[in-house]
């Protein structure tokens, strides 16, 4: 479980983050939505570490976050999957996943397995560069390289941008597959709204870095006000 508790960001004069405060029940997905602008990439970077905030705290478990390296953070189990994949484009599919699994407690050999089995086309890849992959294939790669260090949270930012819709579609079946096999803590910030809470059961809506909304994924999807001003759904 990840507990957000009053946790302000500042960049400046800007103020990223204010006063944010949310569960991330263990075992399943929890959306954060909003419009860009939001604080919601800047959510992800203050949980695994890449930004200090100036106020509140991140709790994994019974472990306070803030304040660790974002590398000490990786080893306690904590996955982040930047927004644009992240992914090393000169290195191989293969050498991307070695880098992963530095934090793996497991034999490399049985990780590569396991990664080359969830995504049966990084294995045909495997000795291709990540540039020469598509869009799909890159985010299947920089999600194994996430999960091939056995994280018990899985923070992700923006898996679907620029994706088709069927390769969107795979993606989070995917995604919701990984939660359930492996009781993962999933904080999924996503731009489309509809797609993210059809898998979650949780979400939060941030808007101009503040909680607008947090509540079960359902009850947000039939919020007509959310839908409207915060979600740009429509009726």
């Amino acid at each position: 479980m990840i507990t957000v508790t009053s946790l302000s960001v500042a960049y400046g004069a800007v103020q990223a983050l204010r006063d944010v405060s949310f569960q991330a029940g263990a075992g399943q997905i929890t959306a954060v939505l909003g419009a860009n602008g939001a604080g919601k990439t800047t959510l992800l970077r203050t949980i695994s570490g890449l930004v200090t905030p100036t106020q509140g705290r991140v709790d994994f478990g019974s472990t306070a976050l803030v304040g660790r390296r974002a590398e000490e953070i990786a080893r306690l189990g904590v996955g982040h999957v930047p927004e644009g994949r992240g992914v090393i484009s000169e290195f191989t599919v293969e050498e991307n996943l070695r880098l992963g699994s530095m934090f793996n407690k497991t034999p490399l050999a049985k990780g590569l397995a396991e990664q080359y089995e969830l995504f049966p086309a990084l294995g045909e890849r495997r000795k291709q560069h990540a540039a020469k992959l598509s869009g799909g294939e890159r985010q299947m790669l920089a999600m194994a390289r996430a999960l091939i260090a056995e994280p018990t949270v899985l923070l992700l930012d923006e898996p679907s941008l620029g994706l088709a819709p069927l390769v969107t579609a795979q993606l989070m079946k995917t995604i919701k597959d990984l939660c359930e096999k492996k009781k993962l803590t999933v904080i999924l910030v996503e731009q489309n709204a509809v797609t993210a809470l059809r898998i979650s059961s949780h979400a939060v809506v941030l808007n101009l870095g503040r909680v607008v909304a947090d509540d079960d994924a359902s009850v947000i999807g039939e919020d007509e006000n959310l839908r409207q001003y915060y979600l740009g759904m429509s009726s």
